[in-house]
């Protein structure tokens, strides 16, 4: 039985809010999420297999590059090309990684003759967002999940870690490009309302024209191994293949 919500429209949302200091007493999800992902194995290993196609795993805020080491051994395991982005910890300059990122993934497409899949966890998705933006011939597919869309880093926890002025500035460039530049490339969103690291309602996207939205009852960062999260993820590979 599907145990998440999709919607082909983007779901009505409040306005998205400041987060304050995280309540981390909903993280239990991740203990459970790990029993999960043990009983959802068979389904996982029957889902459908790539061909070697590439798929490039983005961490998120502060997080380590291991943090997606899980689901790029799944991902390896049923036939994909998966690889971390060999950056390190994700220290919050998106700019600069999308700029660091291009020629890898523009490589990655050229080569293996086959566009490249980004996935994204929180901030790792803005950067793959980005990365679409600027050179979609070579993007297959995204899927971010707990992904902020609206007004950058203000509507999560990380907000104080940027100026009040770079928050203004981070959210007035995202309106502009959202209205000059959509991204057309088939996206993916999936978001939790028990999130207490991204405000939710800033995980909604309205702008970009080809958005999936899917909802699942795990928290911010129990969607690292939620065996819905990953079931979503190879859906939307296989779809893009």
């Amino acid at each position: 039985m599907q145990n998440y919500k999709i919607y082909h429209s983007p779901p009505p949302a409040p306005a998205p809010t400041a987060m304050g200091f995280p309540n981390l007493r909903g993280e239990w999800k991740v203990g459970r999420e790990a029993l999960r992902l043990g009983l959802s194995s068979p389904k996982l290993i029957r889902a459908p297999r790539g061909h070697g196609e590439p798929v490039l795993l983005l961490p998120g805020f502060k997080a380590p590059e291991s943090s997606m080491y899980p689901l790029r051994r799944l991902l390896r395991l049923k036939g994909y090309d998966a690889s971390t982005w060999g950056l390190g910890v994700n220290q919050g300059d998106v700019q600069h990684y999308v700029d660091a990122l291009k020629p890898l993934v523009k490589d990655k497409a050229e080569s293996g003759d086959s566009a490249v899949a980004l996935v994204g966890w929180s901030l790792g998705g803005v950067v793959a967002r980005e990365i679409a933006r600027e050179i979609p011939e070579y993007v297959s597919t995204i899927v971010t999940y707990g992904t902020p869309v609206i007004g950058g880093p203000s509507f999560t926890v990380g907000a104080n870690s940027y100026s009040a002025e770079d928050r203004e500035d981070i959210n007035q460039l995202i309106k502009e490009r959202n209205a000059a530049n959509p991204i057309q490339t088939p996206l993916a969103i999936v978001f939790t309302r028990a999130d207490t690291i991204v405000s939710w309602p800033a995980c909604i996207d309205r702008n970009s024209t080809k958005t999936t939205h899917y909802e699942v009852d795990s928290t911010h960062f129990s969607m690292g191994i939620d065996p819905t999260v990953w079931g979503i993820i190879l859906e939307r590979l296989d779809q893009a293949r």
